[in-house]
């Protein structure tokens, strides 16, 4: 069993730059919510490490702004949400990376996510996906690997 980052901090060890400790949880793969891809062609669509983080901070910078589903973001941890989210997308799209991230269950318990919020989400990552120009088909091929995430992260 992987220690947690609060079990860290405990231990007098390092949290990740900028990360808030949080309670305890078992770290594993299966938190990210799905399986990744059989093969590594998803993640040269996606242009490696430096294009999926390219894409997620594109994401999460549009994320705080969007007037949409702003207010959701105040007051959450930003780095780690960086810095998890690459994790979970570059081990969905079989890059090499391990997911330290909570369950989809417990990083979005009680949040209140409505279906509205949970689009206007995928709009914004199309939208960094586009601008990172990744085909049309390697979008849709992570959005269905996202896309049953719903049923969990959404509440309402």
């Amino acid at each position: 069993m992987m220690l947690s980052l609060l079990a860290l901090a405990a231990l007098g060890l390092q949290l990740p730059a900028g990360e808030e400790p949080v309670d305890p949880y078992v770290q594993s793969n299966a938190n990210a919510g799905a399986t990744p891809v059989a093969d590594d062609r998803l993640w040269r669509a996606f242009h490696g490490r430096e294009g999926v983080g390219r894409i997620v901070d594109d994401l999460v910078d549009q994320l705080i702004i969007d007037k949409r589903i702003a207010d959701i973001f105040r007051g959450q941890d930003i780095a780690r949400l960086r810095r998890t989210l690459k994790e979970q997308f570059c081990y969905l799209l079989n890059g090499g990376c391990a997911y330290t991230g909570r369950t989809m269950a417990a990083a979005h318990k009680d949040m209140g996510l409505q279906t509205a919020d949970f689009n206007a989400l995928v709009e914004d990552l199309q939208a960094a996906m586009r601008r990172e120009k990744v085909a049309f088909a390697a979008q849709n091929r992570l959005l269905a690997k996202l896309a049953p995430m719903k049923r969990t992260v959404v509440a309402r």
